[in-house]
């Protein structure tokens, strides 16, 4: 009688709460005037608001919200996305169960008010001891296409891609560095949409379709970073790419410094790329109107200004799922390796470059070693217990976040392939056992390694890519 008892005044207080919330989420309605539908498991919130004519905002004018607690609904998040501006829409992924899913999209109808919601509310204690995540959030209409043949022209890929997908705006075909007769084994469409570039990765996904008789890899772009106009106001440095590889840094100089001699601080060159540094903002962007396009060393250049990058930052999100860093960014000095995809963009689970070379970290993963002095007292801890940040491998974060979302640990497979050179290439692939909702619980890399340590590490951050993008940390 007991447990009747109680468990009638638990589903009695599940149901008082949920009027309760249903009676807020009517008010916030009323008040606002703002429409309210759930569709394709989200809420969404407006777009457009009352009174709003004309094309939605811009791209820019979103963000993304993650780490919010799951009993947590519109009549608290809007008030609160309000304190930086006019909210366009916004758009709360819900469980089947009713509760949140723990992230939310809102769009701003200016870039400006998006900025100042991840200024003011990035890392904001929205319940005790409760932080969320802010992040500008860009829609991805960019796909990768690799291991498409290396004699393809532009025309050929595009009239195929348009063939057997929908929404095709442009393909970015970059040449092959040392035969300019030749594309790099891959190729970046641009869509219409995100949605139509989602439902082309969907159809060209490996094991379902080939082109040209092989089978590609297809992944999403990085997107192009956002950057405020004021701070691209203020860039004096160019980009520079399509160079020779035989091209040096003098003869780059040399050819920028003709259209006004002496305007050139420095240049930096990286492969077939390269910063050019200038006096004043000025002479950059009257050098970029001149050279772009020009012949150097017989090669046709593309010159654009460099897009500053917040290292920090940047790592931050990438984790996330959102904005990844690209080689057009300022001052970030890619791999060797990667370098030929950073110039337009690249899939975004491979972002991360291994086989000791370059990688973006975080400030507060640096070595800082201090001395082990005879008598400090040492305090025996879980690994679990620390913050996501005191992890710099993927790896280890991976296993984090598998525990921290109460699932069985990743398990790791090992493949392998043989070169021409005789050498063993190693491949992981690795399975999340308990995701069994649907979503996609295996990943591997589309890159190949020299050592195991780097295959898993490249396995681990393709599932944290994937994962970041529905789960918060």
């Amino acid at each position: 009688m007991n447990e009747e008892n109680s468990a009638a005044t638990s589903e009695s207080d599940k149901m008082r709460g949920g009027n309760q919330k249903a009676a807020a989420l009517l008010a916030l309605l009323n008040k606002t005037g703002y429409n309210m539908i759930q569709e394709n498991g989200q809420r969404k919130f407006g777009g457009p608001p009352p009174g709003w004519e004309g094309p939605p905002p811009p791209r820019g004018c979103e963000v993304f919200v993650g780490k919010i607690p799951r009993n947590i609904y519109e009549d608290e998040l809007v008030p609160l996305f309000e304190r930086a501006g006019k909210i366009y829409e916004l758009r709360l992924m819900m469980e089947f169960s009713g509760e949140n899913r723990g992230f939310a999209f809102v769009m701003y109808t200016t870039k400006e008010d998006a900025q100042l919601a991840i200024k003011i509310l990035n890392n904001y204690e929205i319940r005790p001891g409760r932080f969320i995540g802010v992040c500008i959030s860009l829609d991805n209409c960019r796909l990768f296409i690799g291991a498409i043949p290396r004699e393809k022209k532009k025309e050929e890929i595009l009239k195929e891609m348009k063939r057997i997908t929908e929404g095709v705006v442009d393909v970015i075909v970059c040449p092959d560095a040392t035969d300019r007769t030749k594309n790099r084994g891959f190729a970046f469409v641009e869509y219409e949409s995100h949605r139509a570039a989602a439902m082309a990765r969907r159809r060209l996904l490996p094991g379902t379709f080939q082109l040209w008789g092989r089978a590609v890899q297809v992944d999403w772009a990085c997107p192009e970073k956002e950057v405020d106009a004021e701070t691209m106001r203020r860039v004096k440095v160019l980009y520079v790419r399509n160079l020779m590889i035989s091209t040096t840094e003098d003869t780059i100089k040399a050819e920028f410094n003709k259209f006004k001699p002496r305007v050139v601080e420095r240049v930096k060159k990286l492969r077939d790329y390269a910063f050019v540094h200038f006096y004043n903002r000025e002479d950059a962007v009257a050098a970029m109107s001149v050279m772009n396009g020009k012949c150097i060393d017989g090669a046709s250049i593309e010159v654009t200004l460099a897009k500053p990058v917040n290292k920090e930052s940047t790592w931050k999100q990438h984790l996330n799922g959102h904005v990844s860093p690209c080689s057009e960014n300022l001052m970030e000095i890619p791999s060797r390796e990667d370098s030929h995809q950073k110039s337009v963009g690249k899939p975004a689970s491979l972002s991360l470059s291994l086989n000791g070379q370059h990688s973006p970290s975080s400030p507060e993963l640096e070595w800082y070693p201090y001395p082990f002095l005879p008598g400090v007292k040492l305090i025996p801890i879980s690994m679990y217990s620390l913050k996501s940040s005191y992890f710099s491998s993927a790896v280890m974060r991976l296993d984090y976040f598998c525990y921290k979302n109460n699932w069985l640990p990743p398990e790791y497979y090992l493949y392998s392939t043989t070169s021409q050179d005789g050498k063993i290439h190693l491949v992981c692939k690795v399975l999340i056992p308990s995701i069994a909702d649907g979503s996609q619980s295996c990943f591997m890399s589309h890159k190949l390694c020299t050592t195991l340590e780097d295959a898993r590490e490249l396995a681990a951050q393709m599932a944290l890519l994937h994962l970041g993008k529905h789960k918060c940390f």
